[in-house]
């Protein structure tokens, strides 16, 4: 209780202007996404366009806590991710898994390696900071990605290989971002890599195998449970995938893979109230892009974003043109794939919040000097998400997918 003497941290008149600030970049952002369908960008750019208009060298809300946004970034990553398993239909991307599963290991691999060769060579950056760079940004952003075929009618094996990709790479590279990390942080403590890639492994597997049993076990709970309230349901059905994600991190294994798997598997049982289930579940994915993409434009600070240009563009670069090319090429090859659908691929790979989130994770392990880092990741996304994007129906006519 709260004695008349005492001042409350958070009173009333500040819950008002923090709702009114809030509610109003809600609306706005939705308002957004039809701007962002008219001109064929990702919706992501609008979102941090306005948390950098908010932000303390706009209009001047502050925040600048790194552990806070990786919290706050992980919070939202799982709820995508559960969106994202949820509104998956399995026989959308049945034939296309295994691929997927290449590219999102295999060509995960790939790609970090080419970019830190390039950055090492060319920028004469040290080899653990260009792997972490190569690290942070190899994986693929699922909202970044559908926000703009949409409007792109493709193959089902395409569009499924895209899905299936995003939703399983972010659990690796938040693997593999971490352990760099955590090396760069104390290099006296670094383990073997032989020994790290066994404990991604183990945790990977640890993971998915926690997801699977979470999500039919929990599946055939819901049913038992099953009522009239559809929106408890689907309450029960999204907790569910936060659970997966809970349980196995507490096990120290993937929290990311066994939330998507979990969700995958609890979107396709068949389960009551399918219709009211899929809309929350897409409500709370928009809501957690919103929150997320906003967040990440407060914590950003345009005046540093100058001297990292350089470095963006030519990181971008061997992305584009190289490392995402390569490990397709890698880990598609042995499936068949004609070679218009790599080349489309391996132009689909849009980067967005993940890669941002992750720049966080040095910084939040305190390695130290790496935080150009996220301002460097931060200009890249932007830059290559505009050249990306608004030619992404074209190229997706020009090689006849």
């Amino acid at each position: 209780m709260i004695s008349s003497g005492q001042t409350p941290g958070f009173d009333l008149s500040e819950l008002s202007l923090a709702l009114l600030a809030g509610s109003l970049v809600l609306v706005v952002a939705v308002a957004a996404v039809r701007l962002a369908n008219r001109a064929g960008l990702p919706t992501l750019l609008l979102y941090l366009a306005i948390g950098l208009a908010l932000g303390q060298e706009g209009l001047g809300i502050p925040f600048d806590s790194d552990q806070a946004a990786q919290v706050l970034g992980y919070c939202a990553l799982v709820l995508i991710l559960v969106e994202g398993g949820l509104t998956t239909s399995w026989s959308s991307i049945r034939a296309s898994v295994v691929p997927a599963l290449a590219l999102s290991t295999v060509g995960v691999l790939v790609s970090v390696a080419v970019v830190a060769v390039a950055l090492h060579e060319i920028l004469h950056t040290d080899w653990q900071i260009s792997l972490l760079i190569g690290a942070i940004l190899a994986s693929t952003d699922a909202a970044a990605v559908f926000s703009v075929l949409r409007v792109v009618p493709l193959p089902r094996r395409l569009s499924g290989m895209l899905e299936a990709e995003s939703g399983f790479n972010d659990a690796p590279v938040v693997l593999l971002v971490t352990a760099l990390s955590l090396q760069l942080a104390d290099p006296a403590e670094a383990e073997p890599w032989w020994q790290i890639g066994l404990l991604a492994i183990a945790e990977l597997t640890g993971g998915a195998l926690i997801g699977l049993a979470i999500g039919w076990l929990g599946g055939k709970l819901m049913r038992q449970l099953a009522s009239g309230t559809s929106g408890l349901f689907s309450l029960g059905v999204v907790g569910i995938g936060v659970l997966a994600y809970a349980a196995a991190s507490t096990a120290h294994t993937s929290g990311f893979i066994a939330c998507y798997l979990a969700a995958l598997v609890l979107g396709n049982m068949h389960l009551p109230h399918r219709q009211s289930v899929t809309g929350f579940a897409e409500a709370l994915g928009w809501l957690s892009q919103i929150g997320l993409f906003v967040m990440l434009g407060l914590l950003a600070r345009p005046s540093g974003f100058v001297d990292e240009v350089p470095r963006a563009i030519l990181a971008g670069l061997v992305l584009l043109l190289v490392a995402r090319p390569l490990s397709v090429i890698v880990s598609l090859t042995p499936f068949g794939l004609p070679w218009r659908e790599q080349a489309f691929l391996s132009w689909a790979g849009l980067r967005g919040a993940v890669p941002v989130v992750l720049a966080t994770v040095p910084i939040t392990n305190n390695v130290p000097g790496v935080e150009w880092v996220f301002d460097l990741v931060f200009m890249l996304v932007v830059i290559f998400t505009l050249v990306q994007a608004p030619l992404m129906p074209r190229v997706a006519r020009a090689l006849r997918v």
